[in-house]
């Protein structure tokens, strides 16, 4: 042999070697499950429009936990671990999440049923972006191909929860960098943030726009005064925190790009939504107003930038487990 074919031979094993070592998003694929559980698609949509018939919320619900999930050490399922055993602080109790993150139970029936028909097969991260697709796609939004392949995390990290994910009192700029922090860029921001056309929000993560923004004792200017009396209503200063109310309220559980025609109109509900028109000289600016004067463009970006996120860091190959219980990993 020569020294010359000597050399690419071990040039090639290593590359291989490289590729099985360190998996990549490359792994992940939209036929993973296409002989060991070929209807995995069609059992989350069936579980999720069972819960549609009792839950309303439950579609918006859905397609923000994938989003808690992924920006918390990757899309890796960690979001669904109780404490307990080894995981010590569930995220579940972190301050995005605690009282606020719902629809862990269609998760559990989702996998329950999956389960039923390929047993040890589907991970429960890879439940939460299928998840996220068939909500949206039933709310009337996009549809996409998700990838699939993710294997579940054995930890949890409620820390990284309190400060990778976005709270909704935020500057843009603060948002922006966590989104960047994870990979995703000003458009993605704008896209997923559109997730706000469905699901609901409880006065505590905006009242601070009602009566007294930024200690200047007024209510936050880039309220309509007249979007700003019937919060004021719904969140009296000393009522309950917990009230909920609709982040879009021209169509509350529909997907359609109204919730960026609503921030043309200074009604956006939380301060991170109503930022991303009314920062001045924001890039955000020019983005939301090609989505409030088009839908499809919306849908085809929101839809791309699902699969961005879906796409962080995700366990594939032989990293993680697939857990038999959303609420625990194996053995505990």
């Amino acid at each position: 042999m020569s020294s010359l074919t000597h050399s690419l031979l071990t040039t090639t094993i290593f590359l291989i070697l490289t590729i099985f070592l360190h998996p990549s998003n490359a792994q992940l694929s939209s036929t993973f499950y296409s002989t060991t559980c070929p209807n995995v698609s069609s059992i989350v949509r069936s579980v999720i429009q069972q819960a549609l018939q009792s839950d309303t919320r439950i579609a918006a619900s859905l397609t923000r936990l994938h989003f808690h999930d992924c920006f918390v050490n990757g899309c890796d399922g960690s979001l669904l671990l109780d404490q307990g055993g080894n995981i010590t602080l569930s995220e579940k109790n972190a301050v995005p999440n605690n009282n606020s993150a719902r629809g862990f139970n269609v998760v559990d029936n989702i996998k329950t049923s999956l389960e039923n028909s390929c047993p040890g097969v589907v991970s429960c991260a890879d439940i939460l972006a299928l998840a996220a697709e068939a909500s949206v796609s039933l709310g009337g939004g996009p549809s996409w191909t998700v990838l699939l392949g993710r294997r579940d995390g054995l930890i949890a990290n409620q820390s990284g929860a309190n400060t990778s994910i976005p709270a909704p009192t935020e500057s843009l700029a603060n948002v922006t960098a966590k989104f960047a922090a994870v990979g995703l860029n000003i458009t993605d921001l704008v896209a997923l943030s559109g997730a706000h056309t469905f699901g609901r929000a409880q006065c505590r993560f905006f009242n601070q726009r009602l009566f007294n923004f930024s200690g200047t004792g007024n209510p936050d200017p880039t309220l309509n005064s007249s979007y700003l009396a019937t919060l004021q209503q719904n969140c009296p200063q000393n009522g309950s925190g917990n009230t909920l109310n609709n982040l879009d309220p021209s169509s509350p559980d529909t997907f359609d790009n109204n919730y960026f025609q609503n921030l043309l109109n200074n009604q956006g509900l939380l301060q991170t939504d109503q930022e991303l028109f009314s920062t001045s000289g924001s890039a955000t600016i020019s983005i939301v107003n090609t989505f409030a004067n088009n839908q499809t463009a919306f849908f085809q970006a929101f839809a791309q930038s699902m699969i961005n996120m879906g796409n962080i860091s995700p366990l594939t190959g032989s990293q993680g487990e697939i857990r038999s219980d959303c609420k625990k990993v194996n053995g505990s």
